[in-house]
């Protein structure tokens, strides 16, 4: 697990306001390098509006966005980034972006941010194996020179394409689909389609995987079948999750630091354990005002 030294992603003081709502209210939390962090909290409580924020979809009225690649010796170098005004910079063995500046393709593309939606977005249309080659694009076209440089078969692109091929198949494997690796992607079932919209995601080669209720709408078998996927996913390839879901059983089997945003205010922030048994935290979820959570466990028998 992370140490101390191994925060991947830092969010300070973000604010979104639209108009005269405030969804986020000076946010702030960090995320580590191999941990599964949940964000939770009632609906309307602000949890897509920070991921919107995090993935370039929202300029942030207020606040900053760090991403670390590599050595977490480039932190060093945040607030000269911050003066300089600049997206990113190099420093030593590592690279540093600030996500806020950054529209949503370049905060995939070289800040490796990749991210699921609520609703599932596979290509349904395409074969489950054409779905990974399509978020390996950019790769194969850098290989390609930008050029027709794939159609004539130079070699340097031939073995892009073997590695792209090689990859989307070895993720086919981890998620149970080889027989199907040539069936249309909508032909699959709901919880396979959410496993392969996860695999997509990680064949762009991350460093932060974002996933917006990827247990939703699953039936309790599909479930502990994603929690197995993320648990290999954060294991096998030291991967860093940030994670919004309202399924309690998965955000308390797997998560290692959980977040709880309520009307866009942070009112919790540490181990499942201790968030679980927190009374501002059942508050919210229950409905009702803090010095009434007793009252309301004993009357439901919690």
């Amino acid at each position: 697990m992370a140490n101390a030294g191994d925060i991947l992603l830092r969010v300070e003081h973000l604010t979104m306001r639209f108009g005269g709502l405030v969804a986020v209210d000076d946010l702030s939390f960090e995320a580590r390098q191999g941990d599964i962090t949940a964000l939770i909290g009632p609906n309307g409580a602000g949890k897509t509006t920070v991921f919107n924020c995090i993935t370039g979809f929202y300029k942030p009225t207020e606040g900053r966005l760090g991403l670390r690649h590599g050595s977490p010796a480039v932190w060093d170098g945040l607030e000269a980034l911050t003066d300089s005004g600049r997206r990113s910079m190099t420093h030593g063995d590592g690279a540093l972006f600030l996500l806020e500046r950054m529209p949503d393709f370049l905060v995939t593309q070289q800040a490796r941010v990749a991210r699921t939606f609520q609703n599932i977005r596979l290509f349904p249309g395409m074969t489950v194996l054409e779905n990974l080659m399509v978020a390996q694009h950019n790769r194969l076209m850098l290989a390609s020179g930008y050029t027709l440089l794939g159609v004539f078969g130079v070699p340097s692109y031939a073995a892009a394409e073997r590695a792209a091929i090689e990859q989307a198949r070895d993720w086919i494997e981890r998620i149970g689909l080889t027989a199907r690796a040539d069936d249309p992607a909508g032909d699959l079932p709901y919880g396979a389609q959410r496993r392969l919209e996860i695999a997509r995601a990680m064949c762009t080669d991350p460093v932060l995987l974002c996933l917006d209720e990827p247990a939703a709408g699953l039936n309790p078998r599909e479930s502990a079948e994603l929690n197995e996927l993320l648990l290999t996913i954060r294991n096998d390839h030291g991967m860093s999750i940030l994670l919004i879901e309202h399924d309690m059983s998965v955000v308390m089997e797997i998560s290692d630091h959980v977040i709880v945003l309520d009307y866009g205010v942070k009112i919790a922030d540490g181990k499942p354990d201790a968030v679980r048994n927190d009374d501002k935290v059942i508050a919210a979820y229950l409905g009702v005002a803090d010095d009434e959570v007793a009252d309301v466990e004993a009357e439901v028998g919690l």
